[in-house]
C-alpha cells in the first residue's frame, strides 16, 4: 500500500498561523450559549462543566458507554484484541474530528460529544446485526430501525438526559454510510423539527436518513470523520484478519491506499478547502477517491463470502430466536422473564430521577429492539444460550494462533 502524505499548502498555513496570532474565532462555529435543551433549566453550565461537557461528561457516564467496548465493528468471529471494536472506532471519531474542528475554529467540546456519542445505539454484530433488526421491525411493524436513529433514542428517550439538541442531532445525522462532496448545516433547527426527523427514520429508513442534514458545522465534521475513521481502519483490520494481503493493490491514488495516509490526507483536504468557510468542503479529486476507496471496501471486505455466510446462517436465525422470546416473554407480562429483569426494570430505575419517558406504554416490538440493540456481542451469545441450550447455531471463533 503506498504511503502518499500531503500538507496544506503554504499559503493556508500563513493564514492559519496569523489567525492564531490575532486570536480569530471562527464565526459559524456553534457557541456555547447557543446550546439548546429540551429543559433549559436544568445544566446550567459553570466554569468547571461548561455547556457541551456536561454533554460529553453524561454520555461517557452511560451504561451503555461501556458497551462499546465488546459490540465489534466488521469482524465479529475473532478472539483478537488486535481488531477494532466499537470503543477504539468513537475514539477514532473524536480524534480524527478534534483535529479538524482544532483548526477551523469550531466547537471541541461539541465534536466530542456528538463522537463520542453517535454509536451509543448501535446493535452487536455491527451492520449485520443492523440489518436483521430493522428487517424483524419492519416485519411486525412496518418501521424501520437504524444504528444513528436509535443512538438519538437512547440517549434522548432511554436514559433521558437532557442532551442538548445540537448534540442530538450530530448524532442523527451522522450516518456514515452516505458519503458527500460538501456539507452545508441546516441552521436554526429545534426539537420539533428533530422530532420530526426521528419520526420520518422510522417510517422510511434510509430515504430519510439520506435527507438529513447536521445543523452544525461541528455535526457536518463528525458525519465525514466517521468515515474517515472507518476506511483504512477496516483495511487494517481485514489484513489481520487474513481476509486480504498485506500487499493487496487498492486503487485510491489522491488520498491513499493505507490507514495513515488516508487519515492525513482526507484530514489535510478538508482543512484546505473548508477553513474560513460556512460550510465543509472536500475537493473533487478526494472525494472520487473516498468513494472508490469505500466501494473497494465493499467488494473485497464487507461483501466478503466467508464473513455474511456467517452472519446469514448463523447470526440472523440467532436473532430471530431472541427476537420473538423476547416478544413473547413481554406480550405475557412475566415480570419474572429476562426482559423485565434484565432491560425493563434496567431501563425504569435509570429514568427514576429524570423526566423520561413512561417506558411499560412503549410499543412492545420497540421495547424488544431496544433491548436487543443494546447488547455487546458476547451478551447477545449468552442470552441465545440460555433462551435455546443446545441450539444448533454456535459460534465459532478465530483465536490469535490460527
Amino acid at each position: 500500500m503506498a504511503l502518499v502524505y500531503h500538507k496544506l499548502s503554504d499559503e493556508l498555513q500563513k493564514q492559519i498561523t496569523e489567525d492564531k496570532k490575532n486570536h480569530y474565532q471562527n464565526p459559524y462555529r456553534c457557541k456555547d450559549e447557543d446550546i439548546i435543551r429540551r429543559d433549559m433549566n436544568h445544566d446550567i453550565p459553570n466554569l468547571w462543566r461548561p455547556a457541551f461537557v456536561r454533554d460529553i461528561e453524561k454520555i461517557m457516564h452511560l451504561p451503555y458507554y461501556n458497551r462499546y467496548a465488546d459490540k465489534t465493528q466488521v469482524f465479529s468471529f475473532y478472539n483478537n484484541d488486535d481488531i477494532t471494536r466499537r470503543a477504539l472506532h468513537v475514539q477514532l471519531v473524536s480524534r480524527i474530528a478534534r483535529n479538524i474542528g482544532s483548526i477551523l475554529g469550531l466547537n471541541l467540546d461539541l465534536i466530542e460529544a456528538i463522537a463520542l456519542g453517535h454509536d451509543i445505539g448501535h446493535t452487536p454484530f455491527g451492520h449485520a446485526g443492523e440489518r436483521f433488526l430493522d428487517e424483524l421491525l419492519q416485519e411486525e411493524t412496518g418501521r424501520r430501525f437504524n444504528h444513528n436513529v436509535q443512538s438519538a433514542r437512547v440517549l434522548d428517550k432511554l436514559f433521558a438526559r437532557n442532551i442538548s439538541l445540537q448534540v442530538l442531532d450530530g448524532v442523527l445525522c451522522h450516518n456514515g454510510e452516505f458519503e458527500q462532496q460538501e456539507y452545508r448545516p441546516q441552521w436554526d433547527k429545534t426539537f420539533d423539527i428533530h422530532d420530526k426527523e426521528v419520526e420520518s427514520c422510522n417510517v422510511k429508513g434510509g430515504k430519510a436518513i439520506k435527507e438529513l442534514i447536521p445543523m452544525t458545522l461541528e455535526g457536518c465534521v463528525v458525519r465525514i470523520c466517521d468515515m474517515i475513521a472507518y476506511i483504512g481502519k477496516d483495511r487494517q483490520d481485514a489484513i489481520t484478519a487474513k481476509i486480504i494481503d498485506r500487499e493487496h493493490e487498492f486503487s485510491s491514488e489522491i488520498i491513499g491506499a493505507a490507514n495513515a495516509s488516508i487519515i492525513n490526507n482526507l484530514v489535510v483536504d478538508i482543512i484546505e478547502n473548508s477553513y474560513g468557510k460556512d460550510y465543509i468542503l472536500l475537493s473533487k479529486e478526494a472525494y472520487a477517491d473516498l468513494k472508490t476507496a469505500k466501494d473497494e471496501n465493499y467488494k473485497v471486505i464487507y461483501k466478503n463470502d466467508e464473513i455474511n455466510s456467517k452472519y446469514e446462517d448463523i447470526i440472523k436465525p440467532m436473532f430471530q430466536d431472541v427476537y420473538y422470546a423476547l416478544l413473547e416473554q413481554l406480550l405475557k407480562k412475566d415480570e419474572t422473564s429476562i426482559i423485565y429483569k434484565h432491560h425493563m426494570n434496567f431501563i425504569r430505575n435509570s429514568l427514576k430521577y429524570y423526566k423520561g419517558i413512561d417506558y411499560g406504554k412503549e410499543e412492545p416490538n420497540q421495547i424488544v429492539v431496544d433491548y436487543i440493540a443494546s447488547m455487546t456481542d458476547d451478551y447477545f451469545v449468552e442470552l441465545h444460550k440460555k433462551l435455546f441450550p443446545g441450539s444448533k447455531y454456535q459460534i465459532e471463533y478465530i483465536s490469535y494462533f490460527e
